[in-house]
């Protein structure tokens, strides 16, 4: 199996943002798409079916299946995660079980306590480390097959918890202002143990992981939005319009004037922003 995208769109309230991922579509032949959507609420059509989106809920889409997301109120954005996956030729076991679980049951409520989760699928899915993009379908498959079973779908340990916490913390707030102080003292860890326990889990820091969602919100904002840099840095609360630039320019390769005149009319895909391995810090 190939994972072919990985993204996370976080707080869809923008018109444009509103209009590209509402739009109904399908993706490849082959191709099959997982939504799990951890804030907000709206509509997942799928086919002809509609669906409500609450926090939690989990639903797989089956190749040529036109689908959307709809948003029910832009004061309540919807922040997901979607997976676009690939069987290949020796995947026929997986292949049934994706066709079997859709024709079932196409939407779960697995609950919203799995950021970790898909948001470590997403960094070794998407890393280029091609050992890291294994361990990343193999959890997935070992994922769907837990699911068609309807068993317990922990993955819980002690410190995937403290991880769980942290992402939600820094993903509701992005726009905020946090710092390590803050984060590690709402999980009551010491500083040092939740940087070790970040790290070791995700390939990297809390506070540079907390700057590249800044980034990536940033990214969508270029994109589906008329707002100025000055703007947007202050929406996303960095000290200036130049270090906002400085920092973007760091993760992305680019300057934000120039990321929205390259990437304007390639919104969806612009959201993936490339970030480069020496990554700023905030």
């Amino acid at each position: 199996m190939i994972l072919k995208d990985a993204v996370f769109v976080y707080q869809m309230k923008e018109l444009e943002a509103i209009k590209w991922h509402g739009r109904y579509h399908t993706h490849g032949q082959n191709d099959y798409e997982l939504h799990y959507f951890v804030q907000g609420a709206g509509k997942f059509l799928s086919g002809d079916t509609l669906y409500n989106i609450t926090p939690g809920t989990l639903f797989l889409t089956s190749p040529g299946v036109k689908h959307s997301i709809k948003v029910k109120d832009p004061g309540s954005p919807i922040t997901y995660y979607a997976l676009l996956i690939q069987p290949e030729g020796g995947d026929q076991d997986v292949e049934e079980l994706l066709k079997e679980e859709i024709r079932r049951r196409p939407w779960y409520a697995i609950g919203s306590n799995y950021r970790f989760f898909f948001e470590e699928l997403r960094e070794r899915g998407m890393s280029g480390i091609k050992n890291l993009q294994k361990a990343a379908i193999h959890q997935l498959i070992s994922f769907l097959y837990i699911l068609s079973e309807g068993e317990d779908l922990s993955f819980h340990r002690e410190g995937n918890v403290h991880l769980e916490k942290a992402l939600r913390l820094m993903q509701n707030n992005v726009m905020g202002d946090l710092n390590l102080d803050d984060i590690a003292g709402r999980l009551e860890l010491s500083q040092a143990y939740f940087i070790r326990l970040f790290r070791r889990r995700m390939g990297t820091t809390p506070m540079k992981y907390y700057t590249r969602l800044k980034v990536e919100a940033a990214g969508a904002m270029l994109t589906s939005t008329n707002m100025t840099t000055a703007a947007i840095a202050e929406r996303l609360c960095f000290y200036s319009e130049f270090h906002f630039s400085r920092v973007f320019k760091q993760y992305t390769g680019h300057a934000p004037s120039i990321y929205r005149k390259n990437f304007l009319q390639r919104l969806g895909t612009a959201g993936k922003i490339q970030i480069n391995d020496q990554e700023g810090k905030k």
